[in-house]
């Protein structure tokens, strides 16, 4: 029987967890929670010290019309919607404008994957945001998104991934992951690429230089040994490309979901939950430097608690999410600098501003 007290001794001291291991700490309740993440914030320490970092970042959502219409998402929509946009060049480079007067060093691209993208389409509109802002990165296109346009292009994947990089594409968007299972993914998300395309696209991208976060979105269809079974792929890539970034964790927001509403989800993660994937990620991935904590995903108070167990990171700024704000995400739109060195202080931490690959600015 896996006593609770001594895996954590052994976890700090060096031993690995094993999937069962990180099964059991995730699955821990009363005040063996607060000892799990007592014991990352200890392993957080010594891994990075006692920074907050950020990423001075802006969101910029090109089209909310989508191929995959995912159970989970509320952003979604078919190109015959009436709230359904895209943005041509000028658009887009109105809204590189204001970012740059926000004085940013990243610009995620987010969007639904449009049923008519092609190659050329995603070039045209990362060349446009790099002409706009040079030496701005650019951090975007899922691995689903990769596929997608290659598929419609009659290229590899690989030659997908060389063009947008020509383009001005400087990190991958370690998304469309939700959880890495596919039984659970035929519920959540069917039109998106499975689990072994998804790990194919990521491996691709790390081997010819493209860094990218990676995700996993939990709380929905899959039980605690399917998010395990998700964070034991992610840390096995680690091991084999070290091209990740970070973990983000993001919890799934329930509210106007077709998931939720047809009764094929739960009221999302509960707040142990939330707290115990902040602080398994940091004892289980071992080979990850970054666990964000998702402030628009979590609120503000919740999110200064998780940086206490085991998160050392605010991620961005973003000045926008328009994706989880559809889903119900009340906070997810803009996080100011003082907000964050205010929570980050109250524990005794110090926020500093970083780039997308973790450079202290």
């Amino acid at each position: 029987m896996i006593q609770t007290k001594q895996l954590i001794e052994d976890c700090l001291g060096g031993h690995r967890l094993t999937h069962d291991e990180g099964l059991h700490l995730l699955n821990a309740t009363g005040r063996d929670i607060f000892s799990i993440c007592c014991a990352a914030d200890e392993l957080r320490e010594e891994k990075v010290g006692d920074a907050v970092t950020y990423v001075r970042n802006q969101n910029i959502h090109i089209t909310n019309i989508c191929k995959n219409l995912c159970g989970f998402c509320a952003f979604g929509r078919k190109k015959s919607d009436p709230d359904a946009f895209f943005d041509d060049p000028d658009r887009i480079r109105q809204k590189v404008k204001l970012a740059l007067s926000r004085d940013i060093t990243e610009i995620c691209l987010l969007s639904g994957v449009h049923p008519d993208y092609t190659m050329e389409s995603y070039a045209e509109i990362i060349r446009t945001v790099h002409d706009e802002a040079p030496g701005i990165d650019i951090h975007t296109a899922s691995p689903d998104e990769v596929t997608y346009i290659a598929h419609k292009s009659g290229i590899s994947t690989r030659e997908a991934l060389e063009r947008l990089k020509d383009a001005g594409l400087g990190t991958l968007q370690g998304t469309a992951a939700e959880i890495l299972v596919d039984d659970v993914r035929k519920v959540i998300c069917p039109a998106k690429v499975d689990t072994e395309t998804w790990i194919g696209i990521i491996k691709e991208a790390h081997g010819i230089g493209i860094r990218s976060t990676s995700t996993i979105m939990y709380g929905s269809a899959e039980s605690p040994g399917d998010r395990m079974t998700h964070l034991g792929i992610l840390r096995d890539i680690q091991d084999e490309t070290g091209g990740f970034t970070e973990l983000v964790p993001l919890s799934y927001l329930h509210q106007n979901t077709p998931l939720y509403e047809k009764g094929l989800a739960p009221a999302g993660a509960t707040g142990r939950e939330d707290l115990l994937m902040i602080a398994v990620s940091r004892l289980f991935l071992d080979n990850f430097d970054h666990i964000q904590v998702p402030w628009g995903k979590f609120g503000i108070k919740l999110t200064q608690i998780a940086l206490a167990s085991g998160g050392d990171d605010l991620g961005g700024t973003m000045f926008s999410d328009d994706v989880s704000v559809e889903a119900g995400g009340s906070e997810a739109g803009y996080l100011d600098p003082k907000t964050m060195e205010r929570i980050s202080t109250d524990i005794g931490r110090l926020l500093l501003q970083r780039t997308t690959k973790y450079k202290i600015l």
